[in-house]
């Protein structure tokens, strides 16, 4: 029964991506279209849970009605039969009514649609390009994602639960009590038409609170989440105490947003209170007069007294649901900054994908600047055909990291165009350019799983046995097998921690490497590599690079320069311009840049002062 209900609607069907709506209604209507062929039936549900409560207490009243007409002699012989049904009605159809309402609610809408947001935002936001993660908290957009699911639970819960049958229960009310006397259905119809009013008009207010006090929230984590990934750098610093107040600051902030959000949550409580008192004086105080005047029986003063205290008491029950259907909203707008970003880099409709022979590279008139005036790349003109190694060579600034990071089209280029075998790198798909190009970078990043998971991501449908000889050819192997984690899990089924934080900078760049030699991408960059390495593992590990390098089109960036000297050829970058192109030797021949850096290394890498050279 229950997984028949919760199957009813599939939140992880995949759909066509597209960016989240940034308006609320509209951001909700297409959170509930998946539900929409159920919403009649949760609807028709809460509708007659509603109207059997609000029934009941109607025939509370004509039950007294019929004990005083009749008498204790002559109740049961007159209506036995009725009282039978409606016993029956209470033991059986009620129960069946409250447990239809709560199947569609908690089986079909919540347990399916807050996962549905979390996934639909969480897979819009791995489509952003690196740009987007390094300008915000990672800690804060994942708090977003993760309080947007179960913002958009509640509301629509709340909305079906709360407020859809506290509605029917005021209009059935309506109706009773004028069919009972107009003059009682009167002042209900004019109570709820001043409740709607004045939640109205607080209903801005408070979800504005919401959010800010959401944004608030949102950053305190962010600032928390920093401080502990990054903890070595506040311990090696100092700086735990700064951190703390860093983090201080954040929640003062959030404390002062959550006070003014309860203030108006406050005045809200006390205007409704205020209603409330003007709606039991309006219905009950003119059922007693009817009843002086003989037009209104006791149980159907009864009936108007529970309606109206039953309703008294609902409005505290809503009061709460409308505390937080606000706070929800302000959540959800929040988070909607985040989420309802168009994508900076997408694939254009129907792309093929890239398909690559030789790995043929052409950077042609390529320009970018990231929008400033100086920087990035100016009007350069490359071509690497298929095969070919080539070393990346510049100072700090020269624009080497910013022609990688559009070959991998992180970014688009403001000018200019990038050709992979003749296929220009914009006109294919993401993911199978990236598939086709394996990138080892001077800080690798790991996955907080297991060394075999994070081998595996080069290729996860590689063998066991290709995996290990991976890893050997990457000098990894060995301290694999000596690995431990705090759980007791040994060798590949280490779980490495966050970014890999418990293994030396040296035993991640093996693992980085090994993983792309698993992936077997026919075009290899390699940025600073070996950096990580001592000298003589960096030996063996260049070694098994020029091995893997072998048939690939390389692109390796290096301040080291020795470890690119081996390279077909070299280029050397120099305000974003190509200056110098050719073999080691006849780049030190000409005497130019790459000859005086070569000249002023220390130790293999770039000596500070060529910094201050001019090419």
């Amino acid at each position: 029964m229950f997984r028949l209900f919760e199957n009813l609607v599939d939140p992880f069907l995949p759909r066509e991506p597209s960016v989240p709506p940034s308006d609320l209604l509209r951001y909700l209507r297409a959170q509930i279209r998946p539900y929409r062929r159920w919403l009649p039936w949760m609807g028709a549900a809460g509708f007659l849970k509603a109207a059997v409560e609000c029934g009941l207490i109607f025939y509370g009243g004509r039950l007294i009605d019929l004990m005083a007409a009749e008498g204790p002699a002559d109740f049961w012989a007159a209506h036995a039969v009725e009282v039978t049904v409606v016993a029956l009605l209470v033991l059986l159809v009620r129960p069946l009514v409250i447990g239809l309402n709560h199947l569609f609610l908690d089986q079909t809408l919540s347990s399916n649609i807050q996962e549905q947001v979390r996934w639909q935002s969480h897979r819009h936001l791995l489509g952003q390009a690196p740009a987007y993660f390094q300008n915000d908290f990672s800690g804060r957009l994942t708090n977003r994602v993760m309080q947007m699911g179960k913002a958009v639970e509640e509301m629509f819960y709340s909305g079906f639960e709360a407020i859809w049958f506290a509605l029917v229960y005021v209009v059935s009310a309506t109706l009773i009590l004028s069919e009972i006397d107009l003059r009682l259905g009167l002042p209900l119809a004019a109570w709820l038409v001043l409740y709607i009013l004045y939640v109205r008009r607080m209903v801005v207010r408070i979800t504005e609170a919401s959010e800010t006090w959401s944004d608030a929230r949102s950053d305190v984590t962010g600032r928390v989440v920093d401080a502990y990934s990054n903890i070595e750098t506040v311990k090696l610093f100092s700086h735990g105490e700064s951190e703390a107040q860093y983090a201080l600051s954040g929640m003062r902030r959030v404390r002062e947003r959550a006070q003014r959000f309860r203030r108006l949550m406050t005045e809200l409580g006390l205007g409704m209170n205020a209603l409330n008192g003007l709606m039991i004086l309006g219905v009950v105080g003119p059922a007693v007069w009817l009843w002086t005047q003989g037009t209104a029986t006791l149980g159907q003063v009864s009936a108007a007294c529970a309606l109206t205290i039953r309703l008294n008491g609902m409005t505290g029950w809503i009061m709460w649901v409308a505390t937080r259907l606000f706070e929800n909203a302000g959540i959800v707008r929040e988070g909607l900054r985040s989420v309802s970003v168009p994508h900076t880099v997408t694939d254009r409709a129907r792309a093929p994908a890239l398909r690559v022979a030789s790995g043929a590279i052409s950077f042609e008139n390529l320009h970018h600047r990231y929008g400033k005036a100086r920087g990035g790349l100016e009007h350069v003109d490359l071509k690497v055909p298929g095969g070919q190694r080539v070393g990346l060579v510049g100072r700090s600034g020269a624009g080497k990291s910013t022609l990688v990071n559009l070959l991998l089209r992180f970014r688009d280029p403001e000018g200019g165009c990038i050709r992979i075998d003749g296929q220009r790198v914009d006109e294919v798909t993401q993911e199978s350019l990236r598939r086709n190009i394996g990138v080892v970078t001077q800080d690798p990043s790991l996955l907080n799983r297991s060394i075999r998971d994070n081998l595996l991501y080069g290729r996860p449908e590689a063998t066991e046995a290709e995996m290990i000889a991976a890893a050997k050819r990457a000098e990894a192997h060995d301290f694999i097998l000596g690995l431990r984690d705090v759980k007791g899990r040994t060798g590949y089924d280490t779980v490495v921690g966050e970014r890999g934080v418990t293994l030396s900078g040296g035993q991640r760049q093996r693992i980085a490497i090994a993983r792309v030699i698993l992936k077997g991408a026919p075009i290899l960059v390699l940025d600073e590599a070996t950096s990580a390495l001592d000298s003589e593992v960096e030996a063996a590990i260049l070694e098994t690079l020029y091995e893997v390098m072998e048939g690939k089109t390389v692109i390796a960036i290096a301040h080291r320069l020795s470890t690119i000297a081996r390279m077909n050829r070299i280029v050397v970058l120099d305000e974003g311009r190509v200056v110098e192109d050719g073999p080691h030797g006849e780049l030190l021949a000409k005497g130019g840049l790459y000859a005086r850096l070569w000249e002023r290394q220390s130790g293999g890498f770039i000596a500070d002062g060529a910094a201050t050279e001019t090419a």
